[in-house]
């Protein structure tokens, strides 16, 4: 019993702190929750939570040529992600989003939409992995114990998927609760602001990646 609840609590708190750092996904959204409401945001952690636990999968099943592969292309990894972002920051600058705040309740359509945005969105990030295997060995997951293994990984995944909803949650809770404060014109200003900061840090990755994929090449 103590083993299964140290999986509890430990993936739990595996998923929370891989959704925690305030990146371009959580961004993402914090702008969909205050102009679509809170289900656009909520519909959009979960795609990361979702891609969080891919890459989640991937270590905990000991998929070493994944990880090779990615280390191999980090660099252009980093140059898509990044491209990916900055189109999607430029689109938050010049978009107003009056049309979208006059419906919040938008249909199945846009709830899977949002959700697969966040998905990729935080797909495009492989450096993820890298946070995730330390967070692993923090936790002891998985639990090399034959008596409870498969459950404890079951467990453990759904724990950790728990976790990053648990947060996703709390924060488009919180951000829908300021929603109302704001109007039309202050809702385009945070887009505009929110826009900057995710086209500042995408620009910074797309110039790291290029280094670096200029630099293994002995370019630079």
């Amino acid at each position: 019993m103590g083993t299964i609840i140290s999986v509890i609590i430990g993936c739990i708190s595996i998923g929370i702190i891989l959704s925690a750092p305030m990146g371009p996904i959580g961004i993402l959204c914090v702008q969909r929750t205050l102009n679509k409401g809170r289900l656009s945001g909520l519909y959009t952690g979960m795609g990361a939570a979702i891609s969080d636990l891919f890459y989640c999968l991937l270590t905990g099943l000991g998929l070493s040529f994944v990880t090779d592969l990615i280390k191999a292309n980090m660099s252009i990894l980093q140059v898509g992600g990044s491209i990916i972002l900055m189109v999607y920051a430029i689109y938050m600058i010049i978009h107003n989003p009056v049309s979208t705040v006059k419906d919040t309740n938008t249909d199945k359509d846009d709830r899977t939409r949002d959700m697969v945005t966040g998905f990729l969105f935080t797909l495009s990030n492989p450096l993820i992995i890298f946070l995730v295997i330390p967070l692993f060995a923090r936790f002891g997951f998985p639990i090399p114990d034959p008596r409870f293994y498969y459950i404890d990984i079951i467990l453990g995944y759904i724990c950790i998927v728990l976790g990053a909803m648990l947060w996703w949650t709390v924060i488009t809770y919180s951000v829908d609760k300021v929603r109302t404060h704001f109007n039309i014109n202050s809702m385009w200003l945070i887009n505009r602001i929110m826009g900057s900061i995710l086209l500042l840090l995408s620009l910074y990755g797309l110039v790291m990646g290029a280094w670096d994929y200029l630099s293994a090449r002995g370019i630079l």
